[in-house]
């Protein structure tokens, strides 16, 4: 009887381990890939820009694109261009604005 147990132990090992591969792999395909292509997308889509944009680059410098092509050229305010690889570009730059409401505005007014 315990041999009977141990040997339909042994043969239920392949096909769990088989079971948990294929859980593993669904679980990639179906959750893990698509999330990294979107993230890609994303990230190669914030990274486009053209001339007269303002781009930030990975280092947090900031400058206004020049040139585009094999080498991206950032101009400063000050006039300095310096040249980056693309993949230096990490985002467009469009600072927010805070914009006041008319609350405030009134607020402000009547304090005067």
């Amino acid at each position: 009887m315990i041999v009977a147990a141990k040997a339909a132990s042994h043969s239920l090992s392949p096909i769990i381990i088989l079971l948990y591969v294929v859980a593993i792999g669904a679980f990639y395909y179906f959750y893990l890939r698509p999330r990294n292509l979107k993230q890609k997308a994303a990230r190669l889509e914030s990274r486009k820009v053209e001339v007269g944009v303002r781009a930030q680059t990975i280092g947090g410098f900031v400058g206004t694109v020049v040139k585009s092509g094999d080498l991206v050229t950032l101009r400063t305010d000050a006039g300095v261009e310096l040249d980056f690889v693309p993949s230096a570009i990490a985002r467009r730059f469009d600072p927010v604005v805070p914009q006041s409401t008319d609350d405030d505005a009134g607020t402000q007014e009547g304090d005067k």
